[in-house]
């Protein structure tokens, strides 16, 4: 049989789409924007991640008079144009922390070297910073139409302003299965705590009484993840619900998924066990083709007849197979279910779409998925399988046109990751932390000649406290021992909302942002040990700095990082922010602003509700209700850690969360960086600087405009 080309059958499915949408009476979404179940996802997917964006009142200080006086003649501006200012504008930039830096960049329009796909971030602080002593805010990362001058801004916005990207759509519907996953991770652990405490107590009541010990009663383990797909399709959130031929918007290849869950919440894949997708008779109406037919096959290796070549595949059909993983064939196939739908692909010329699963020690599942493109059924045959029973068999080739196969025994599609420091190409330092890590950060440059390492800065672990600055030591502790496991009694776990917010597996991962986290201190009596001091064991995973062509120094891991794995604290010279004002061309500030967060001030977006943060804690800032400007900063710029060198992105795979621990001053929580995504390796760490357009002033009070490189489907192809 003669292969179709690419786009052969994307010119067949568009007929095919076209004469399903004439059917009113169709239940079935096939076009490009997918069913109602897929618009209510995203609406619902839209109203936890849209944030206000009020700009804040002012302070009287020099530098805050300048940029009011800059904002008041950009106001007159958009008057004069009749552009109209809202307090709440549906039309929004994503946008998270903002923290500023001096990076090397041309203006020739080149994009960046390196392009990355990240998602958005959860809902991030308000963030100032400093540029030649002007103050740049970023209102809890949004950005509103109003503030960009008039159409060029608007131009120079990019795709930030408009819908959102099908990739962002896909980002986001996994963000919320893993919030999902993650808070079913915590009642799972729960339960286990609990089952083995009730252990413990049956063992011990049988040693003080004579006989025999009591049997144990079995308990099926839970599987969150399922859970969490179950929950997205009761809520109508998994984001294409009606199965489609073809490729899925937003996922090319190479796209990578860590559990057969996450293919189900985005309807990849329907199912988290079958390997054959298919379309069956409820597709008649929407479908000129005889049915049922295939969507998408999953190759992991399940079935002792497969055979995988790449762009070649020998596909064994479903049915028969022993459930338990020993891969053998305990009866015959029939022709029927997924063995009938690839059977009519063949016969029809109908694409599927093929995902390889692999073994992979650093994936949080065990394994990753990569979607590998479009394959046609060429052939189909019966035959003895080498258990003996009869087998269907699938001879599946690689459609042509599409981008290279990424996936030939190799799980990630961002490069190999050095095994040691001597296959590392363009080493300019072995460890720019001069051995302070519990691991060394290498430091790469392939862009430079010669190449230089990082300079002009002090590597420091820990934060370094002004002169004038005191840290209170005033927290109180929980009387836990050992570990803290019971919410109801550990106060640390009440202050938190009555339960911790981490989940022990993969080291400890924060379940979903919040406005402060208390964690454990030194006047607790849990060890080191405990959940609930995730964020203060340091660097976890391997990273590196490199050099690019436009963003200057960069960050990314060669390890896997999951969703809500702290990735590194900000850390440098805790300072009065007002210390500040003078300093001229430091673009490594970052003022912390939790009590803001916390209050709503300025516009900010809180993310916790009222009676969530202790009122003893707050109750002694009442005489600050007004000030909006955050009190305190952290200043990187002469010494710092590798947080320094993380690059902004306008879809950043990490998100910023104030910490307490050793005491209860707000205004002096610290700031940690957590994974917003499951982010594998090599991929750049970024996260959202949250700047807002035309509002950076240079000495005379004019507005500077910087370009962004960071290469984001939705990037405003402007840092400020």
């Amino acid at each position: 049989m003669v292969v179709q080309s690419l786009d052969d059958v994307v010119h067949q499915q568009l007929m095919v789409s076209a004469t399903a949408e004439k059917s009113s009476e169709s239940k079935i979404a096939v076009t490009a924007n997918g069913g109602n179940g897929a618009k209510s996802a995203e609406k619902k997917l839209r109203e936890l991640s849209e944030e206000g964006s009020t700009m804040p009142p002012r302070r009287s200080s020099a530098r805050i008079q300048a940029l009011q006086k800059a904002e008041e003649e950009l106001l007159a501006r958009k008057r004069a144009e009749g552009v109209e200012e809202k307090d709440n504008c549906n039309d929004e930039v994503k946008a998270g922390k903002a923290k500023k830096r001096n990076r090397k960049s041309s203006s020739d329009g080149e994009e960046s070297v390196v392009v990355e796909v990240e998602v958005v971030s959860p809902p991030m602080k308000k963030r100032v910073a400093y540029r030649k002593g002007k103050v740049v805010d970023g209102v809890n990362g949004n950005v509103k139409v109003g503030e960009v001058n008039g159409k060029e801004g608007l131009e120079n916005a990019g795709g930030g302003l408009g819908e959102k990207s099908d990739l962002l759509k896909v980002k986001e519907t996994i963000r919320l299965f893993n919030k999902y996953y993650l808070h079913l991770v915590q009642e799972e652990e729960k339960r286990c705590g609990k089952a083995e405490a009730e252990r413990k107590a049956a063992k011990k009541a049988s040693k003080s009484k004579k006989g025999a010990p009591p049997e144990e009663s079995k308990t099926t383990a839970k599987r969150p993840d399922l859970k969490a797909v179950s929950k997205m399709m009761e809520n109508n959130e998994i984001l294409y619900p009606e199965k489609r031929i073809g490729n899925i918007p937003g996922i090319d290849v190479g796209y990578q998924f860590y559990s057969r869950a996450e293919m189900v919440a985005v309807g990849f894949h329907s199912h988290w066990l079958n390997g054959i997708d298919y379309m069956g008779q409820s597709y008649a109406k929407a479908y000129s083709y005889e049915l049922p037919v295939a969507v998408a096959i999953v190759i992991s290796g399940m079935y002792e007849d497969d055979l995988d070549n790449a762009e070649d595949v020998v596909y064994t059909g479903q049915g028969g197979h022993n459930l338990t993983g020993d891969k053998r064939q305990f009866r015959d196939q029939k022709l029927e279910r997924g063995n009938l739908a690839l059977k009519n692909c063949s016969e029809q010329c109908v694409p599927v779409r093929v995902i390889r699963g692999h073994e992979s020690s650093s994936s949080y599942t065990g394994k990753v998925y990569t979607y590998d493109g479009l394959y046609k059924v060429v052939n189909y045959w019966a035959g003895k399988g080498i258990s003996g029973f009869t087998v269907y068999k699938f001879r599946l080739r690689r459609l042509e046109g599409q981008p290279t196969l990424t996936t030939n025994q190799v799980y990630f599609t961002y490069g190999r990751v050095p095994q040691s420091l001597t296959e590392i190409q363009g080493l300019v330092c072995e460890d720019i932390t001069g051995g302070q890590e519990d691991m060394p950060i290498p430091a790469t440059n392939l862009v430079d000649d010669p190449p230089v390492p990082p300079t002009d800065f002090t590597y420091c672990k820990s934060l370094k406290v002004a002169k004038n600055v005191k840290l209170p030591m005033n927290a109180t502790g929980c009387k836990c021992e050992g570990i803290c496991n019971d919410p109801t009694t550990c106060a640390c776990a009440l202050r938190n909302g009555s339960d911790f917010p981490y989940v022990s597996r993969d080291g400890g991962r924060l379940i979903e942002a919040k406005d402060v986290v208390f964690e454990c201190g030194p006047k607790c009596g849990c060890g080191p040990g405990c959940v609930n001091r995730t964020s203060q064991r340091g660097l976890r995973y391997r990273l590196e700095v490199f050099r690019t062509a436009k963003k200057g120094w960069a960050v990314r891991s060669w390890d896997f990082i999951p969703s809500g794995a702290p990735v590194c604290e900000y850390t440098g010279i805790l300072a009065r922010a007002e210390d500040m004002d003078s300093v001229l061309e430091n673009n490594y500030i970052f003022e912390i602003d939790c009590l803001q967060t916390i209050k709503g001030l300025g516009g900010r977006e809180r993310r916790s509700q009222d009676g969530d943060i202790p009122a003893n804690l707050l109750d002694k800032y009442h005489d600050q209700c007004s000030e909006s400007v955050p009190e305190f900063c952290i200043d990187a710029g002469s010494t710092g850690n590798i947080a320094r060198f993380i690059n902004h992105c306008c879809e950043p795979n990490l998100f910023v969360q104030c910490v307490l621990s050793t005491h209860d001053d707000l205004r002096l929580a610290r700031i940690m960086l957590f994974a917003a995504d499951n982010i594998p390796p090599l991929q750049e760490l970024t996260y959202d600087y949250g700047y807002v357009l035309d509002s950076v002033l240079d000495s005379d009070g004019k507005i500077k405009q910087m370009p962004c490189y960071c290469g984001a489907s939705v990037c405003r192809k402007r840092l400020f």
